[in-house]
């Protein structure tokens, strides 16, 4: 397969990420599919992903045309049948068994030129592909949130991954207007192995009482960081954060620098996910 030869692309997941690799996907002019099994996720994605066009217009970013060409080429769907494509991105929760069951399921569907790519952005690579019968087909492709705005994508081979399929989602990247970075697969791959710890050594600090969170987020952005750890897992999510911390430290066989905080935890339990709930480290409502 080759780049011209990708036309449509599905996408599984409604949450935050799949609502902007969708938006991103469709803005280059291929066929999407936006799929979730609530059909409640569609509604609101397809809301939210008029909210940021819009925002884009206000910008001068996006046109009236963009907007409405966009919108056209996504169907928001509850059909699992309708994830036949060329490519098939996965965007759900962070959860190996839950993973590797909805593969198997994708590549009895599609056909054996189709790709499937996870936007895992902590589970290995080669131990969800180790449930295919096809793990050459099988890719990373990490997007970073908010997906219709951050230019980074990590392209990330497992161990049986074809070398071809890894420079063709790479060019995918780059036709989707991002900046695509290959990566070997290991547990939190590149970026979030490094970053791992700016969330964690910030909640041990609030742990110890030796400042509160605005206090901690201040000094930070005072040395030059665009946001501070707590503002920006109230962005990411604190639950989707906390989950790839906690895939993480069994990643690593409970080493304790990667240790989960009970904090975040329980945040996590209280439903306090961040912007998106209205409250997490800091009150949105």
């Amino acid at each position: 397969m080759k780049l011209t030869d990708i036309k449509r692309i599905a996408i599984v997941g409604a949450g935050t990420m799949g609502q902007g690799i969708a938006q991103i996907c469709a803005m280059a002019d291929f066929t999407v599919v936006l799929y979730d099994i609530n059909a409640d996720m569609l509604i609101t994605a397809r809301k939210l992903i008029t909210r940021n066009l819009d925002k884009g217009i206000e910008r001068g970013k996006v046109t009236t045309e963009q907007k409405g060409s966009t919108l056209n080429n996504i169907r928001f769907s509850s059909d699992f049948d309708d994830l036949k494509a060329d490519v098939v991105i996965e965007a759900i929760i962070e959860k190996l068994d839950i993973k590797q069951s909805l593969f198997k399921k994708l590549e009895a569907l599609n056909g054996p030129a189709t790709i499937l790519a996870s936007n895992t952005s902590s589970i290995p690579i080669t131990r969800i592909g180790a449930a295919l019968e096809r793990p050459g087909q099988f890719v990373g492709m990490h997007f970073f949130n908010p997906a219709h705005i951050m230019k980074l994508v990590e392209v990330i081979s497992g161990a049986a991954t074809n070398p071809e399929v890894a420079e063709l989602i790479s060019d995918l990247a780059k036709k989707l207007g991002k900046v695509p970075v290959m990566a070997k697969d290991a547990p939190g791959f590149i970026v979030n192995r490094v970053a791992r710890h700016f969330y964690v050594e910030g909640l041990k600090v609030l742990e110890e009482g030796v400042a509160d969170v605005g206090a901690i987020d201040r000094l930070v952005e005072a040395s030059g960081f665009r946001m501070g750890p707590f503002r920006l897992m109230d962005l990411i999510g604190v639950d989707t954060n906390f989950s790839v911390t906690t895939s993480m430290f069994h990643a690593f066989h409970q080493d304790g620098k990667f240790r989960p905080s009970r904090i975040q935890e329980q945040k996590v339990d209280a439903g306090h996910h961040g912007r998106k709930s209205g409250k997490g480290f800091y009150d949105y409502e």
